[in-house]
């Protein structure tokens, strides 16, 4: 029978992003064995955790081949030492791997059929390319299903701001630099570094230990973005630097009910209030964080105004700024991503939507006079994802 337990966030960790390619600092490392560290390093830090007591290792990622194939969630827990009956199952749902990788085994937990679980994604885009090896079934464009443009995020990209002329080239550039500033000043205030679990990698340079993000570009510039080539679309919009990059990287998190966390003395960072998805024209990707913001909202019988913090995947600026722009919020309005955010970070695919959860449970923590805060993204093939979360530090009290 249903139990309906409240299902909560216990902790998250990721590995350090890097950028894909041969100059890459994972360039020689598994994709796999990022994932493994990151588990080990999740678990090493809540050791009150009975291993043989994990009922399920969810693990994430879009392109499904070699390192980054197989059964993930089973072989990343074997590999990264939990008992051989712990189960575990690999997932895909491109950007949105790790997110939904966190609301189908909350799933399971809200129905009683889980107590703990670990959740989280990979992405080794410099092994695996998105979409590598991948057929599109021929009928989607031959009896127009969708767009050409459809297959190619950056042309999607390119489409929303076709869609809401609003959405100019100077506002994207403005709020990547934003993104790349705020990032620094969140490494400079030790934001960050908690939750990255160091790996240690082998580069040219010889053996090292990749302990902090590679991809941010804090000498980013107005005149330096505006410059930029627009490689989608002859004098276009979107630039490599007001979209997220190509990167490598892992996460993973510990969700458990709630009963089971107080009886392992477990601390709760979050509390899963709803989730839900939505799909949207496939050639305007980036709107899909809308209609699944709006319905999360609904399922929690809350509205946008009684949300206090927001992590948005910046999977594109254009993205980000229409879905401010939808809900009536300013490009530069402090609740929305405090530490910065993909463009800056980087965006390993499958993995970021844990990344997002980490980054508004340390919020959380910092700000008790926000009750809600959610995690949205949106989705290849256009979808979006949300993710309503409640504040167990909330006070009430205003600052």
């Amino acid at each position: 029978m249903p139990s309906n337990n409240r299902v909560v966030f216990v902790d998250g960790v990721r590995t350090p992003f890097g950028r894909a390619g041969e100059k890459g600092m994972f360039w020689q490392t598994r994709a796999d064995d990022l994932a493994v560290k990151a588990m080990v390093g999740l678990l090493d830090r809540n050791p009150n955790v009975p291993l043989d007591k994990i009922d399920e290792v969810a693990i994430a990622a879009t392109t499904q081949q070699g390192d980054q194939g197989l059964t993930l969630g089973r072989t990343v827990a074997l590999l990264a030492g939990l008992p051989q009956s712990v189960p575990g199952y690999a997932i895909d749902r491109m950007c949105a791997g790790a997110m939904t990788a966190v609301t189908a085994t909350a799933g399971g937990i809200a129905f009683g059929a889980y107590d703990i679980v670990l959740a989280g994604g990979v992405e080794h885009m410099g092994r695996h390319p998105m979409g590598f090896n991948a057929d599109p079934n021929p009928r989607f464009l031959s009896e127009k299903l969708v767009s050409s443009d459809a297959l190619n995020m950056g042309a999607t990209a390119e489409r929303l701001h076709d869609r809401f002329p609003l959405l100019t080239k100077e506002r994207a550039d403005a709020y990547a630099l934003h993104s790349q500033q705020k990032v620094a000043a969140a490494y400079v205030a030790g934001h960050i570094q908690a939750d990255l679990i160091p790996v240690a990698n082998r580069t040219a340079e010889g053996f090292g230990l990749a302990s902090v993000d590679e991809a941010p570009r804090p000498e980013s510039t107005l005149e330096g973005l505006a410059a930029l080539k627009t490689p989608f679309r002859a004098h276009g919009r979107v630039t490599a630097g007001n979209s997220s990059g190509l990167n490598d990287g892992a996460t993973v998190c510990l969700l458990a009910s709630e009963k089971a966390a107080q009886d392992l003395n477990l601390g709760i960072k979050m509390v899963m209030v709803s989730f839900a998805f939505a799909g949207v024209e496939p050639e305007v990707m980036g709107y899909g964080p809308v209609p699944a913001t709006l319905k999360a909202l609904d399922k929690a019988g809350l509205t946008i105004e009684d949300i206090g913090l927001f992590e948005v995947n910046e999977a594109f600026a254009v993205q980000v700024l229409a879905f401010l722009d939808f809900f009536g919020i300013a490009d530069d309005d402090p609740r929305v991503n405090e530490y910065g955010g993909a463009i800056a970070f980087g965006h390993p695919l499958a993995s970021s939507g844990v990344r997002l959860m980490i980054q508004l449970a340390h919020q959380f923590e910092r700000h008790p006079e926000v009750r809600f805060g959610l995690t949205t993204m949106c989705i290849g093939l256009g979808q979006g994802g949300t993710v309503i979360w409640e504040n167990p530090n909330f006070t009430g009290e205003t600052n």
